[in-house]
């Protein structure tokens, strides 16, 4: 199952250092000068999760897998990217096929050059912003055009996407995203299948320098008051640090860095959680003396559906799932513990999972 968040940003934010530090690796060049991304680079990094290694030692688990987040370093946009200026319409279909975005801010001074010639992150918000919605406004309004000849021709699908779209070209038309339209449930599955990139969640990023990642700034300060004013989110994170956590070896070593800095826990750790509940998503577990191992689900999902996540047979053939939660998990010791104190539940296939649910499940093909 995939799930990813596009990192965008304008030229020199740092953007690639963070998704080099997220990856720990240096699979995206970092360097001083505009679109030195000319691909988009992907890599998946385990989500930070303490229940998992509680459960794993617990169980006496031999290996513990992490859940994973996809994560894309798409190049930097640039004022005009909507027409095609800079490398425009290869980084927009780019970020098209992202799940949410994570818009990276610069909230420092320093030498590297800045693309607009000063450093001013809610102008640079901006200016991205304004970038994805003129790219969308252009393609709704294309399709539109051939929408409408089908639905006077009486095309029920065709008529059902111009309901869907009008509204959402009346708001990119006032400077206001699609995430803004209200849409209906009937409506929810058809909106996103259009892909809008002004629909996808939005988290910002904003990138400080080593002295200011625990307190922040005056400009990471606006961003938060930008952010609350838009219903969105906002994680504070020094690309620098984390690139030189990345290099350190040991944890011993890392820990040992962080305390001096004053931070409990690197600033990707808070990313990536942030980025998980961006994307609505909680994570269920299974574990047994061979492993023990965290999964990813979507919010509102049912049982049946989480057991896919495993193997498509086991959604298949679904009979149950044996269910215990976290805290009774830890509580007990264990699941036979669990069982004999009544707190193992039996499941069907309506039952809603919640967050830290520990499974084992029951199916027949």
């Amino acid at each position: 199952m995939g799930f990813n968040c596009g990192i965008v940003g304008l030229p020199n934010v740092g953007k690639s250092t963070l998704f080099n530090a997220l990856t720990q690796t240096a699979a995206a060049e970092s360097a001083n000068y505009p679109f030195c991304t000319i691909e988009p680079n992907t890599g998946r990094v385990a989500v930070p999760d303490m229940r998992r290694d509680d459960i794993a030692k617990i169980a006496g688990s031999q290996k513990i897998i992490p859940t994973q987040l996809e994560f894309v370093d798409i190049a930097g946009l640039v004022k005009g990217a909507s027409k095609g200026e800079g490398l425009g319409n290869q980084f927009l279909a780019n970020i098209r096929e992202t799940d949410a975005i994570l818009h990276v801010l610069r909230c420092f001074e320093g030498d590297v050059t800045h693309v607009e010639g000063s450093v001013d992150p809610l102008r640079d918000a901006e200016i991205i912003e304004t970038e994805l919605m003129l790219a969308d406004l252009e393609s709704v309004e294309k399709r539109l055009v051939n929408l409408r000849k089908k639905a006077r021709a009486k095309e029920k699908e065709a008529a059902e996407l111009v309901d869907l779209l009008e509204p959402v070209v009346a708001a990119l038309e006032q400077g206001l995203p699609a995430r803004t339209v209200e849409v209906s449930k009937d409506q929810q599955a058809l909106f996103e299948q259009q892909q809008l990139l002004t629909a996808k969640p939005v988290l910002y990023v904003c990138n400080v320098s080593e002295e200011e990642a625990q307190t922040g700034n005056a400009l990471t300060e606006k961003v938060a008051a930008m952010a609350a004013e838009k219903g969105a989110d906002y994680v504070i994170i020094s690309a620098e640090i984390e690139a030189e956590i990345a290099q350190l070896e040991s944890q011993e070593e890392k820990d040992e860095y962080l305390a001096d800095l004053g931070l409990s826990e690197p600033g990707l750790a808070k990313l990536i959680r942030k980025g998980y509940a961006l994307l609505d998503l909680l994570t269920f577990f299974t574990c047994g003396p061979k492993e023990a191992r965290a999964w990813t689900v979507e919010r509102g999902s049912f049982a049946p559906q989480a057991a896919g996540v495993i193997h498509s047979d086991f959604e298949r053939g679904f009979i149950r799932a044996e269910t215990i939660a976290f805290q009774d998990f830890v509580d007990c010791g264990g699941e036979s513990a669990a069982k004999e104190a009544g707190k193992m539940r039996q499941e069907g296939k309506d039952y809603l999972v919640k967050d830290g649910d520990v499974f084992h499940f029951r199916f027949n093909v």
